[in-house]
């Protein structure tokens, strides 16, 4: 089965107003879903998702990261349905959470992260399927909570987003899909297998689960270029990727102490620059023809659609392009 591709934009990377401009050239090139990662304090995607519906005419349109802490169930859903409609039945619904520290902010603890999200998950879908849903333990709902119109697509995709072996299983038990990070690509199995545990525990086929693989990227037509862009991405992010994850490059958490000490000083560019060419390999940068066989190994590891991220490139519009023009075809 040929994998679908989606491409996931920070808000940190252009103004909002270019960002929706790089998802019309992103549906131009090939793409199937453009992706928001939902973060506290950052540019909200669900503005971003609905600038981009009216400006596309083809391609998903979704959030990763949409939480059951700072968000409500009952505004998910209403969210959702309602951008659904807006785009003609092209939303998608990435609910979880990226890491625990962001609620920190918030003072807000995610000790029951699996067990929330699981139950945000179930009384989104009873919603959208016209259900009055009863109350649970995290969301004590009245006999009043249910939607009070139709949504154009009862069975709406629901995408788990989360970390871990445990939050993965609950995936493959309960959503339509699944969001693991798959930094770096050679972690794709290690993290497939807790959500086919997952399916096979509910008793579920993984015929027509879409696994969407989320991984960072940096391309450009000069390969040194393109790591440097991706640098300072592993530089902050690499010391949240799980332990087994990073193994499977040679790369440990101890390695990143150093980098890590530069960041807490507020030394962004000299955390960077301790960043070596192997850390960078988290990421799939350099030119789209080294990008093309780490696609390939992510593809034969299982993922269905592979979710493109990160800087995407020392450019990235051109980045865009080289993605659309080079790497999607070798797939097609």
């Amino acid at each position: 089965m040929k994998p679908t591709f989606g491409i996931r934009f920070l808000d940190h990377l252009a103004p909002a107003a270019t960002l929706v401009q790089w998802a019309v050239l992103a549906e131009q090139k090939g793409f199937d879903a453009c992706w928001f990662p939902h973060d506290t304090f950052r540019k909200n995607s669900w503005a971003l998702c609905s600038a981009v519906a009216a400006a596309t005419t083809t391609i998903k349109v979704a959030t990763v990261g949409t939480n059951p802490y700072s968000t409500e169930p009952s505004e998910i859903a209403t969210y959702f349905a309602t951008l659904d409609e807006l785009s003609g039945g092209r939303a998608l619904l990435g609910l979880g959470l990226h890491t625990g520290e962001m609620m920190g902010w918030l003072g807000i603890d995610t000790a029951d992260v699996v067990a929330r999200t699981r139950e945000a998950v179930e009384k989104v879908r009873a919603l959208l399927q016209g259900e009055v849903v009863q109350g649970g333990e995290a969301f004590p709902w009245t006999e009043q909570s249910y939607l009070r119109f139709s949504p154009v697509r009862r069975d709406l995709p629901i995408y788990g987003g989360g970390f871990g072996p445990e939050y993965l299983r609950m995936t493959g038990e309960v959503c339509d899909g699944s969001l693991p990070m798959v930094t770096p690509p050679e972690s794709a199995a290690l993290m497939l297998a807790p959500i086919r545990e997952g399916l096979a525990r509910a008793g579920r086929s993984p015929e027509g689960f879409d696994i969407a693989g989320c991984a960072w990227v940096s391309v450009g037509e000069a390969g040194e270029a393109a790591r440097d862009t991706i640098r300072e991405i592993v530089a902050y992010f690499g010391p949240y990727l799980e332990e087994e994850a990073l193994a499977t490059i040679g790369v440990a958490h101890a390695d990143f102490e150093p980098i890590q000490a530069r960041v807490a000083a507020g030394d962004y560019r000299g955390a960077a620059a301790l960043v070596t060419d192997n850390m960078c390999r988290v990421a799939m940068a350099g030119t789209p023809a080294e990008i093309i066989p780490r696609v390939e190994a992510l593809v034969e590891a299982g993922v269905t659609h592979v979710s493109l991220g990160g800087p995407l490139g020392p450019d990235p519009r051109r980045a865009i392009e080289l993605l659309g023009d080079q790497v999607l075809p070798r797939f097609r």
